[in-house]
């Protein structure tokens, strides 16, 4: 309380405060973010903690745009991380900052622009009241669209405020402002900056550039202290008549975004953002290879020539699918009375629904169907983590023990115990799984996760067949039945595949 009693709150007292008008009064926002972005280099702080992958890229161009001064632009494809990392500004700036209480636009004590506020001083002179703006009010962010007008973000008359106090309609005070204007003194964001209608684009560049706007024919004078921070696709920002020439000129700095450039980075980002630590009865244990399948899923469909580059592949598929994941691993303990949920392939397969929505499709991709693109993303995804822990390893027993005519039924329902056995009738298979660092002494619901994946990967190296109806059949039945030719597949079971 001693503390709050400190706080100047008047004009009077901020004056004699540390806030003196040199501090306050003639520092910009531009100038106050480069200042605190100094402190922190020269402190060696963390700029951006969470964002990952951007240390040597993004965040360079972004420090030099701020020591710079200049607006600048995100150019990213979904899922980069664009807005994540405009929202972190607002740890550049100073804690609290004085305003003249009650003032829509947050007027400078020291320098006001609005007329109210000039009104007001004049009348109350040192005991005009002062309020104070945390960093995170300081921070106005508008997605664009096309309805958006020049009212919504410059503003307009307000011909029920001029009734009340009885202005002309004409006068200053009636105006009522827009979102551009309420951002005064702190940092403005536009979100997906070409979808705003090409008037909107020249009321924005002339309020930067300028300071003054029309609004209804009435010009009104505002120099305001904003920095401007936009985010764009590339395509739509490059693309003529997106965006107008003059304001793209106004654009200091444009900055690429991107996505992981590596497996461990995307591991990293999907492990921060996805909700795992969940309140459950049971125990979740994610293996590291199912990581990073699903890690890989993303970078395999990124370069898949049936997924839609210019729309790309967001980073919250591999989370969004990692969560789904362990869902169903935990769905399936909790039916099957289990105390620990381990992830398997399978479950990967089961998490479809939060793949398929994140992909965007070429003509190709759309004649095969979301769901048969998804899973052969998931396939590739196997085979290329199944090297990692098995390449050169000696799998012919398990692959002879399918060639001999051995089949088998895998239920994803059953518990891990069933599994086990099952799958420990396979020759040379349970010993496979110490490929992955694993001992006779695991949990069955490891183990068996483990020889699952063996199998996968296998069947994505078309080492076996599987299918993913319900059932299976020998593979040597079923070609006799079919007369020495293939005659289907048996269901979620897994057989010799003859090339």
């Amino acid at each position: 309380m001693a503390q709050s009693r400190e706080i100047p709150h008047t004009l009077g007292l901020l004056k004699k405060s540390n806030f003196s008008e040199d501090h306050i009064g003639a520092r910009s926002v531009k100038d106050e973010l480069r200042s605190n972005l100094i402190c922190k280099l020269q402190r060696s702080e963390a700029l951006f903690p969470g964002i990952v992958g951007y240390e040597d890229t993004v965040v360079p161009q972004v420090v030099n745009a701020v020591l710079s001064r200049h607006n600048f632009i995100l150019l990213g494809l979904r899922g980069q991380a664009k807005t994540r990392l405009i929202r972190m500004l607002t740890t550049l700036l100073d804690p609290a900052l004085p305003h003249i209480a009650g003032c829509e636009i947050h007027d400078n004590p020291y320098r006001p622009i609005c007329r109210r506020c000039r009104d007001l001083i004049e009348e109350h002179g040192d005991e005009t009241p002062i309020a104070w703006l945390s960093p995170d009010q300081r921070y106005v962010e508008k997605l664009a669209t096309p309805d958006v007008t020049i009212a919504d973000m410059i503003g307009d008359i307000d011909p029920i405020k001029a009734a009340r106090r009885g202005h002309d309609i004409s006068d200053e005070l009636t105006v009522h402002y827009g979102l551009v204007p309420r951002a005064n003194r702190g940092i403005f964001a536009i979100n997906e900056l070409p979808d705003l209608a090409g008037k909107i684009q020249v009321g924005l560049f002339n309020i930067m550039q300028e300071g003054d706007v029309q609004i209804k024919g009435y010009p009104v004078r505002l120099p305001l202290d904003l920095l401007l921070v936009f985010t764009a696709n590339p395509e739509d920002y490059t693309a003529r008549g997106k965006i107008i020439t003059p304001l793209k000129d106004r654009i200091g700095s444009e900055i690429r975004t991107h996505y992981p450039a590596s497996l461990d980075q995307g591991l990293q980002i999907t492990e921060q953002e996805a909700w795992l630590e969940r309140p459950s009865p049971i125990r979740t244990h994610v293996p590291v290879y199912i990581r990073e399948i699903i890690e890989q899923l993303a970078f395999v469909a990124r370069e898949d020539k049936k997924v839609d580059k210019r729309s790309g592949v967001s980073q919250r598929l591999p989370i969004s699918a990692l969560e789904n994941v362990v869902s169903n691993a935990e769905r399936r303990a909790l039916r099957t009375k289990e105390p620990v949920a381990v992830p398997r392939v399978v479950d990967i397969y089961a998490a479809l629904p939060s793949i398929t929505g994140k992909l965007e499709l070429e003509y190709e991709g759309e004649l095969k169907g979301g769901d048969a693109v998804a899973r052969e993303l998931i396939r590739s995804s196997v085979g290329k983590v199944y090297d990692k822990y098995f390449e050169g390893a000696n799998v012919a027993q398990i692959v002879q023990w399918f060639d001999l005519g051995g089949s088998l039924k895998l239920d994803d329902s059953v518990d891990s115990a069933t599994m086990v056995k099952q799958l420990a009738s396979i020759q040379g298979l349970m010993e496979k799984v110490r490929n992955l660092g694993l001992g006779a002494s695991e949990p069955d619901a490891v183990r068996a996760a483990a020889a699952e994946f063996v199998l996968e990967g296998l069947y994505a190296h078309r080492r076996i067949s599987r299918s993913e109806e319900r059932g299976f059949a020998a593979e040597e039945k079923r070609r006799e039945a079919a007369g020495g030719r293939e005659e289907g597949n048996p269901p979620r079971g897994y057989r010799r595949q003859y090339n």
